[in-house]
């Protein structure tokens, strides 16, 4: 006796995308036994009109391909630049260490950071007087400047107000600053500033393990050369 063949009543299960995609992914021999579908399927396209199911994958894979190219592309950018910028610090490092006093210090910190990073302006505040006078030590009182960006933080990227340029650069900034803490043995001992003209150069999404660097080597000396 043969069975009865159960019949599904479509109306009572009305056919969606998802259920379709729940099928062809329950069912991956699906194209295998309707090899036809793959080449007779016809699917919009909007630059090429109508395409095969085969032609829309192709194109995919394509694209996937173009999208990984210029990922590497990106990521081969970056590398190079950031070998560029790690070459500069490890020679700013030793004009640095080089430098014999305070004022050879001074001078190779104002030089290199705007001639050989190719950036606007370089400001040092220091909270303790010296008796060394320098044209890239600010004159003014910037404990407020620091109170307000560097409490909770080492760095501080971005723009600053133009009463803020004022104190620290003598001049408004049109473009972005960085302020960097400069601390030696648990001891505050101001802040650096640089500038550039370019408004995104100094984003707050920046790492900081270059400048960390830096302004450990900075502090160092700082402290070697006016404090003692």
């Amino acid at each position: 006796m043969s069975k009865k063949k159960e019949v599904i009543n479509t109306d009572e299960l009305p056919l969606t995308d998802e259920l379709v995609s729940a099928y062809l992914q329950d069912n991956p021999e699906f194209f295998n036994r309707n090899a036809e579908l793959m080449t007779g399927l016809r699917l919009s396209d909007i630059q090429r009109g109508t395409v095969s199911l085969v032609e829309r994958q192709q194109q995919q894979l394509r694209q996937k391909v173009h999208n990984l190219e210029d990922e590497i592309t990106q990521l081969m950018s970056v590398a190079s630049h950031n070998e560029s910028l790690f070459m500069l610090y490890s020679d700013l490092y030793l004009r640095l260490l080089d430098c014999q006093s305070a004022n050879e210090l001074l001078d190779c910190l104002a030089q290199t950071t705007t001639e050989l990073l190719s950036l606007a302006a370089f400001k040092l505040y220091l909270q303790d007087a010296t008796i060394v006078e320098h044209e890239c030590l600010s004159k003014n009182d910037c404990q407020g400047v620091m109170q307000n960006r560097l409490s909770t933080s080492d760095y501080y990227f971005g723009r600053l107000q133009q009463s803020e340029q004022q104190l620290i650069f003598s001049h408004n900034c049109t473009g972005s600053v960085v302020l960097v803490k400069l601390i030696h043995d648990d001891k505050e001992l101001g802040f650096l500033a640089i500038s550039s003209d370019d408004a995104h150069h100094f984003d707050p999404r920046m790492d900081t393990l270059l400048l960390s660097q830096f302004k450990r080597l900075v502090s160092k000396l700082l402290q070697q050369h006016l404090f003692l």
